[in-house]
């Protein structure tokens, strides 16, 4: 089948664009290398596709010509593009154009098709707010400009398959880590202080936050298992992430354990919006497509810095 990846040349959009392909896929990779965070990581892993026989396309869904892109041939679009994270230099109008109206032209384009594709919208547990334990039936409470935005863009979506414009779903994903995580994000910024010995800048108060951390691949077994489910997706929202609780202390004393040293933490004013608690509830996942996260925080972690000292020692 040919599928549409878009954020192809980020995290998670990365790893399930090489998943497809390498499941028999023809994949139609897209990316607008934003510099939200270094493009030169990005890069690397557009590099690591091309590899593999997968060019990730520059396209930005705001602005540029979609018709060419978004065509009756393909069979599933996943939707990773976003402006992703809780950024204090980021504004509004960054979320809203990223998150809402370039998913918004899509929908547009996708509209004009005879043929439509399934439309797999990847969200966020920062929709359910500062205390992300909710089920899926549950009213969000977001806390920030990324989950309100994301919120509208799921609902926007999924309005579209209520109305049976569209066959869809949308996915809430929880606290994801592991290689190509982006140098915002805890675990990259973390593994890179503790081995360079610099300070981590640790916001005050989160070292007590509890997060459903999920392995990359863990969430990419879930994403690319809508395909054989579409069925049972079709109009639904579905959590995520491991069932599993960490604080963020304890992925701290993990990486020192790890790396076998301490790293030293530089203590910053709290963060407004940051979720105090996630907890991945995946009854209807386990239920429904029949998913099973399986990876430890210690072996995911082992991973992520191996793949650190790889490319950045």
């Amino acid at each position: 089948m040919k599928i549409l990846v878009t954020g192809a040349a980020g995290f998670i959009g990365s790893h399930t664009a090489e998943r497809l392909h390498a499941m028999g896929h023809e994949i139609v990779a897209i990316d607008n290398f934003s510099e939200y965070y270094d493009v030169s990581l990005k890069k690397m892993n557009a590099k690591t596709l091309a590899d593999k026989g997968i060019e990730v396309q520059k396209i930005d869904l705001r602005t540029d010509d979609l018709s060419g892109i978004i065509t009756e041939e393909i069979s599933f679009v996943f939707h990773f593009a976003a402006q992703p994270g809780i950024s204090a230099t980021s504004t509004f109008e960054a979320y809203f154009s990223n998150n809402f109206q370039a998913t918004q032209r899509m929908l547009d384009v996708l509209e004009t098709l005879e043929n439509k594709p399934f439309f797999v919208n990847i969200a966020t547990s920062s929709i359910y707010g500062l205390h992300a334990t909710l089920t899926e039936d549950e009213a969000p409470l977001p806390a920030s400009w990324y989950g309100v935005t994301k919120l509208a863009a799921e609902q926007l979506v999924l309005a579209y398959t209520r109305r049976g414009l569209l066959e869809g779903t949308s996915l809430r994903l929880y606290s994801v880590y592991g290689p190509r995580e982006r140098p915002d994000k805890l675990y990259t910024r973390l593994i890179g202080c503790g081995l360079n010995n610099k300070p981590f800048p640790l916001y005050e108060g989160s070292e007590k936050h509890l997060r459903s951390f999920t392995y990359v691949q863990d969430i990419v077994d879930g994403i690319v298992s809508v395909m054989d489910h579409t069925d049972v997706c079709n109009t639904e929202i579905f959590n995520l992430g491991t069932e599993e609780e960490n604080t963020t202390a304890t992925g701290i004393a993990t990486v020192e354990d790890i790396l076998g040293h301490r790293i030293t933490v530089a203590n910053k004013p709290p963060r407004p919006g940051d979720q105090s608690r996630t907890k991945a509830n995946i009854d209807k996942a386990r239920r429904l497509l029949n998913y099973n996260p399986q990876t430890g925080l210690k072996e995911g972690l082992e991973a992520q810095v191996a793949w650190f000292r790889e490319n950045f020692m």
